[in-house]
């Protein structure tokens, strides 16, 4: 059975940093690609971050360049998301998931929440 499991969310002031976990198992083959998406109320789940499993190739969205940091530990089945320079806009529940195309995604995370409040 596969499983996503996030953790780290919290509460953190402006300019602040966390970082965000996802453990990943259950899975028979390595998906090619996983992501990071977030999701805050009224708005769609969209995706900010993603890393290749075969060569490590990155990917971001333009509003968490240069702040938020993507990577993976393959022998842990671990995928972290390093989030620095944090904004109140940044404030969502945060999914980890086995595409980084929504529509392709079989399995989410449960999801971990993030709120950027002073």
């Amino acid at each position: 059975q596969v499983q996503l499991v996030e953790s780290g969310g919290g509460l953190v002031q402006p300019g602040g940093s966390l970082r965000l976990s996802c453990v990943m198992s259950g899975f028979t083959l390595d998906p090619y690609e996983i992501g990071w998406f977030r999701q805050s109320p009224g708005q769609e789940r969209q995706g900010i971050s993603c890393i290749s499993t075969s060569d490590d190739r990155k990917q971001y969205v333009d509003s968490v360049k240069g702040r938020f940091t993507i990577s993976r530990d393959s022998a842990k089945k671990t995928m972290y998301l390093q989030m620095t320079m944090l904004k109140p806009e940044d404030t969502a529940v945060y999914y980890c998931a086995d595409n980084c195309l929504r529509t392709l995604v079989d399995n989410w995370g449960q999801g971990t929440q993030v709120t950027v409040s002073s």
